[in-house]
């Protein structure tokens, strides 16, 4: 959702450049393979391999239209098993890029691009991470937001322009309540 936010909301309003970098739960929480959790997470980190190797061949545009696709068939669609060659191709991309899905060639790739993010907002976090220089050129980056829907146009830029102002105050670290409902993921994109 927040994605969906910064894409459809906000890039228009805001001229963002934007760079999307893989953190992986597989590498942060370090599940046990007995873990429910394990399956989930050694296959998204193994979907960050085929968008590294989509990143060296095919640049930022690229990868994202890749973590779209991936969104689309997760999130809309319900398919977390999907045919990663169709899924290249549904944007465009080589079917040879599915290859890196079991090769182990971006795994430091992805530990450094993953390191970096929590580097810059510390390990007791998760995904979303967002991260910018703040006015006064320094690097800044926050978990989050956790939005369960795309806000109106001006409730995005108010929210947006917030993070920003937050980015400033080097004494300003956490904002938090509780979750009270699912992600309302809209229209297919």
């Amino acid at each position: 959702m927040t994605a969906r936010w910064v894409v459809d909301e906000v890039k228009p309003a805001r001229d963002l450049n934007i760079t999307w970098q893989p953190i992986s739960l597989l590498l942060k929480n370090q599940p046990d393979e007995d873990s429910p959790f394990y399956e989930s997470t050694n296959r998204t980190y193994r979907l960050l391999r085929v968008m590294e190797s989509v990143r060296a061949a095919e640049g930022e545009d690229a990868v994202f239209d890749l973590y779209w696709e991936y969104g689309r068939r997760i999130h809309h669609d319900q398919e977390f098993d999907f045919d990663l060659t169709e899924a290249l191709d549904n944007v465009g991309l080589d079917a040879s890029h599915a290859a890196a899905y079991d090769s182990e060639d971006f795994d430091a790739e992805i530990a450094q691009r993953h390191d970096a993010g929590l580097e810059l907002c510390g390990d007791d976090v998760g995904t979303p991470i967002i991260a910018f220089d703040n006015r006064h050129g320094k690097k800044r980056a926050y978990f989050g937001p956790v939005i369960t829907r795309v806000p109106s146009t001006e409730d995005s830029l108010d929210m947006w322009d917030s993070l920003v102002t937050m980015m400033n105050i080097d004494g300003f670290w956490e904002l938090k309540r509780t979750r009270t409902e699912r992600p309302e993921f809209g229209t297919r994109p």
